[in-house]
């Protein structure tokens, strides 16, 4: 029984992983984000990502253009920032007229 939970758990973690990425995007766009206020953002929604999960999903999009990132001293421990690009708030604009589309069909 473990074993089918885990596999449905896996299939809705990679079927959501894109609205997660939009997600981490569309705050971006709306001021500096970090990892662990992400994590704790997202549980308010109902997803349990460990920072493992996390993490390189920041790490991709800095990579791709859409974050960049840098380090800050925070009562004195140093944390990595995140903002979007320009790319990034172009790319998240054209998102969200697509998200909405798709989601009327879904939702009907």
């Amino acid at each position: 029984m473990l074993e089918i939970v885990n596999k449905r758990a896996a299939r809705d973690q990679h079927l959501l992983s894109g609205l997660v990425r939009i997600h981490l995007l569309h705050h971006a766009c709306e001021g500096p984000i970090f990892g662990l206020g992400m994590i704790e953002e997202l549980r308010q929604h109902g997803y349990n990502l460990s920072a493992g999960t996390l993490y390189p999903m920041l790490h991709r999009l800095e990579q791709t253009g859409l974050l960049t990132s840098r380090a800050i001293r925070l009562n004195g421990r140093t944390r990595k920032v995140y903002r979007a690009t320009p790319a990034g708030r172009r790319a998240m604009t054209r998102t969200r007229s697509r998200v909405k589309v798709l989601f009327q069909e879904i939702l009907g």
